[in-house]
């Protein structure tokens, strides 16, 4: 197989996978870049492609929106060290202008929490209530 036959290939399986919802999940990121690995080519090369197609296309990467959840998150966290609640809903808020409303509120809240949790940041909460265990119950992770 040729290096184009490979980039169309690998083009075409973005392109399938992102038909409906013009989004692109973890698990099928994950399949498009198994098939470019089957395909002889590097995990960085295709990471990137596949940044690229999306780009062109207009097509949400979740991966993408994720590691900007992460960055903003660290921003809000150098400052004291911990996540407010403001600071929670204007990561939510960033994360639905960068799903372009592929995803409900329920969804991009947990997107966030994910966040917080897998990379251990504290949470700023008062001294008779704790917002964010209200909000992973609200939408069912607590």
């Amino acid at each position: 197989m040729t290096l184009d036959e490979v980039k169309r290939q690998f083009v075409e399986q973005v392109k399938l996978r992102a038909y409906d919802d013009k989004y692109i999940d973890k698990n099928e990121e994950r399949e498009i870049l198994q098939i470019a690995l089957q395909a002889g080519v590097t995990v960085d090369s295709a990471r990137s492609a596949l940044a690229q197609v999306c780009e062109s296309n207009g097509y949400v990467l979740e991966s993408k929106v994720l590691s900007q959840i992460k960055d903003l998150i660290e921003t809000f966290a150098s400052n004291d060290g911990k996540i407010d609640e403001k600071e929670f809903n204007d990561c939510v808020a960033m994360a639905k202008k960068a799903t372009q409303g592929k995803k409900n509120e329920v969804q991009l809240k947990r997107m966030v929490i994910e966040v917080i949790d897998d990379n251990s940041y504290k949470v700023k909460t008062g001294l008779f209530s704790n917002w964010y265990s209200r909000v992973k119950k609200d939408v069912g992770v607590a």
